[in-house]
């Protein structure tokens, strides 16, 4: 148990490892080699030095492990402490006893004598072993004396149980076990019941999703919650909270802890319902209530998720959703049920790293998007929601191959003359979708013939392919201006965000998702995609003439790649249907 006092320890059979052996000896000093002072050889006969050497030579690994066991003694005020200077005049001293101070010189059982005797005489062995592979023939005198990266490699071999109790040996190792190797190691080997819930995770709240990322952070597996920044400063980093976390409390069994409220850690727990679905239960609710009732519970919640109090909030409309959506997501006491997300797979025609952003939506506030690019076609899939397009629905389409040559800068903030150039591609893209339509039909009817014809035809060469992938990157490429031009947003366009970008590198025809309440009668309708540079872009809804900017979430997630395309675009379709 973490803050429990390390017990001693003993490797036997020259099996090392702090949970098998590292038994302090003679207090906080550690006697290697070279000992002279009395001990109890029982049995053992007496082994020569090139008896010694013969027997290191058959069984290296056994010794050296068995060494780097003895190198240290766990104990809180034991073990782990280099000898200063001033040890180098009492290293040849022999009148210490062998024996540990809580053994006593004489008592204990028969085996007990014959454990300390067997490593007696493998300290001899492996003493000398190391006196003559060390520099001036010395050895080391403690595992400090080590590099870190073997530390690491030893202290990844040892049972995750023993791991905390290392922790309290010393502040040098309290480090080196904060090294990601080591835990995720002991991810798949001691927690590997939850080696599977690393990574994204939308959690099922309605309409409104989410973003978990579990993660291994030094002792613990923590499940963190991202959330916007405050409306509307789209900019701003990423707010994140803990929900629950898992940490070794037993040698044998990982404790879940719900980490929901405000009176810190309390019982949880964590049942893995298959592969890329989990869902957590709080076993003790009352820990997330509040003295001053529902009342202090929602202003608490509105200054955590709005940045200001309700009287800050003069929108009467904006009032209702904002306890619309505590009523709603209270409810669920941070019992949930999460689904594995991944995030998008990158091409090289790609217009700009796709990932996640966070985007202005009116009333709602800020919401998370992924931008994903699948071929001549760019998608905006939400991983937040809200009531009129909740999460996993694609909020935004966009047509790389319909660029838009915006007016110049004068014309731009006319809003008729915008809408008159989008509606004149939105009529295009319409009859060259009702004439692949028409080509479509004709050609079910004549796919045998096509089928046999094409069988006689040779398969094209990688020039070939090569030629018909640079068309395709040509494409996307041709609605980027050489230089970022002028851009302004026209006017009776409304935006939350009056701090965009003033220049723009591209435009493209796009169309966006908008729904009464309780996502009815649905429809796409035109718009404006724009891309600002690599970070940032925008959309301009035609319909609400409103304006939306995203700012690129800029955290560095781990175990979120997604395996395959066609396992991205799985995924895609399965978070949309769980709201459809």
């Amino acid at each position: 148990m973490i803050g429990e006092r390390p017990q001693p320890m003993r490797a036997r059979g020259g099996r090392a490892g702090l949970a098998e052996g590292c038994r302090p000896r003679g207090g906080s000093r550690l006697r290697l080699a070279g000992r002279r002072g009395p001990t109890r050889t029982g049995d053992i006969p007496t082994v020569s030095a090139s008896e010694e050497k013969a027997q290191l030579r058959r069984s290296p690994r056994r010794s050296v492990m068995a060494v780097c066991a003895r190198l240290c003694g766990v104990g809180p005020a034991r073990g782990c402490r280099r000898r200063g200077a001033q040890q180098k005049g009492t290293a040849g001293d022999s009148s210490e006893p062998d024996t540990d101070p809580e053994e006593g010189g004489g008592g204990g059982c028969g085996e007990a004598a014959a454990a300390e005797d067997d490593d007696a005489a493998e300290e001899r062995i492996e003493g000398a072993a190391l006196a003559e592979s060390s520099p001036r023939g010395r050895a080391p005198l403690s595992l400090l004396d080590l590099p870190p990266e073997l530390l690491v490699q030893i202290f990844g071999s040892l049972p995750g149980t023993d791991l905390p109790n290392l922790a309290l040996v010393c502040s040098a190792f309290r480090r080196i076990l904060r090294t990601d190797t080591i835990w995720r190691r002991r991810c798949k080997e001691v927690l590997h019941r939850y080696r599977h819930i690393l990574g994204l995770w939308q959690p099922d709240i309605g309409p409104y999703g989410g973003l978990l990322n579990v993660v291994v952070d030094g002792l613990f597996i923590i499940g963190w919650m991202y959330l916007p920044p405050h409306d509307p400063h789209v900019d701003d980093p990423m707010r994140v909270k803990p929900l629950f976390r898992i940490h070794l409390m037993e040698r044998k069994s990982a404790t879940v802890e719900c980490m929901y409220g405000h009176k810190g850690p309390h019982s949880g727990h964590i049942q893995i319902v298959k592969k890329d679905e989990f869902s957590t239960k709080c076993n003790q609710t009352d820990h997330h209530r509040m003295s001053g009732g529902r009342q202090e519970e929602f202003r608490t919640w509105l200054r955590e998720e709005w940045g200001r109090t309700l009287e800050d909030i003069f929108h009467e409309h904006m009032q209702e959703l904002i306890l619309m959506k505590f009523i709603y997501t209270s409810q669920y006491d941070n019992c949930l049920t999460y689904r594995r997300i991944y995030l998008p797979p990158r091409s090289a025609i790609d217009l700009i790293k796709p990932g996640l952003f966070k985007g202005t939506y009116g009333s709602h506030g800020l919401e998370i998007v992924m931008l994903s690019f699948h071929g001549k076609k760019a998608k905006g899939t939400k991983i937040t929601g809200d009531p009129n397009i909740p999460a996993g629905q694609q909020t935004v389409e966009i047509d790389l191959a319909h660029p838009i040559q915006l007016p110049d800068i004068e014309n731009l903030s006319n809003f008729s003359e915008l809408s008159r150039i989008v509606l004149e591609v939105q009529e295009q893209v319409r009859r060259e979708q009702q004439q692949e339509e028409e080509e479509g039909g004709l050609e079910k009817e004549h796919q045998p013939q096509a089928q046999e014809e094409e069988e006689e035809q040779p398969q094209p060469g990688p020039s070939q392919r090569e030629a018909g992938r640079g068309a395709e990157e040509e494409a996307v490429a041709q609605g980027s201006p050489p230089a970022s031009c002028p851009f302004v947003l026209p006017g009776g366009i409304a935006s939350r965000n009056e701090d965009y970008p003033r220049t723009c590198r591209a435009c493209f025809y796009g169309t966006g998702l908008i729904a009464g309440h309780g996502f009815t009668s649905p429809e796409r309708t035109p718009g404006v995609f724009v891309l600002f540079d690599d970070d940032r872009f925008g959309f301009i809804w035609l319909e609400l003439q409103s304006f939306s900017l995203y700012s690129r979430i800029k955290d560095s997630f781990q175990n979120a790649d997604a395996p395959s395309q066609e396992a991205f675009d799985e995924m895609l379709k399965n978070i949309q249907l769980l709201t459809s």
